[in-house]
């Protein structure tokens, strides 16, 4: 086994991560579930995080040992998950790669699609959802509003099909074109969607009845898809990875 595979047959997975694929550049991309952190915040949380290894938070990458290998193996974040949502995440075995897709990021050409239930039903199969975020950072932890905000947030929605068990509860797709913290949460809750499960922007009420009968409390936001274009190495290079629905959404459609 060649030193680049072994690289990635011996990442340090956090609990019930999956590594989706890499391409030969070093870019991969994983299956977070929900309640596992994007990185620890702080010491004791790499075994609640994607990798179960400590996190430079200044320089985002994951650092840890493999016996046999020499030098410490790194791993850059490119995008964060909330700890509650699911789905896609990616990161890169290379530090110039991680700066070219971070730039990607930055210049909103990653398209990134997902899927959430919700409460109630839009009354259009597809729209376009244009918001003024008001997004505030305090004692660590990120507040979004859709009122009285400057930070413009986009996306657009359509309409995947209604719940067979409850005609209450829809399946929406849900295409960000900007990237605001908590943005999708907001969006539904905003427009009397909240998303099931949510317990800052939801309802609350209808959250504990649907966790009674669903046995889960998680917040059903997944992250299905993300692809893009990308340069690296004078080669341009297209990148495309999908997490799976999870069973516990399945269950509801």
């Amino acid at each position: 086994m060649s030193a680049g595979e072994r690289y990635w047959t011996t990442l340090p997975l956090g609990r019930d991560v999956t590594l989706l694929q890499h391409d030969a550049n070093g870019l991969a991309a994983f299956s977070k579930p929900a309640g596992v952190l994007s990185h620890p915040n702080g010491p004791g949380e790499e075994d609640r995080s994607l990798l179960q290894a400590s996190y430079d938070l200044e320089n985002e990458f994951f650092e840890w040992t493999v016996p046999g290998l020499g030098a410490p193996q790194r791993l850059w974040l490119l995008n964060r998950l909330d700890s509650a949502t699911s789905g896609v995440i990616l990161a890169a075995a290379d530090a110039t790669l991680a700066a070219e897709v971070r730039a990607q990021f930055k210049r909103k050409q990653v398209r990134k699609v997902y899927q959430a239930l919700v409460f109630g039903t839009p009354k259009q199969q597809v729209e376009l959802w244009r918001d003024r975020l008001a997004v505030e950072k305090k004692a660590g932890r990120i507040r979004t509003a859709a009122v009285a905000g400057h930070v413009p947030a986009e996306s657009r929605m359509s309409v995947v099909r209604a719940s067979r068990k409850d005609p209450r509860v829809a399946l929406l797709r849900l295409e960000p074109r900007t990237g605001r913290s908590h943005q999708l949460r907001v969006q539904c809750a905003k427009r009397a969607l909240p998303i099931v499960g949510d317990q800052t922007y939801g309802d609350f009420g209808r959250n504990r009845e649907f966790a009674k009968l669903a046995g889960t409390k998680r917040l059903f936001l997944h992250s299905l898809e993300t692809s893009f274009d990308y340069e690296f190495r004078q080669a341009r290079h297209a990148f495309s990875a999908k997490a799976p629905l999870p069973p516990e959404f399945s269950e509801w459609l």
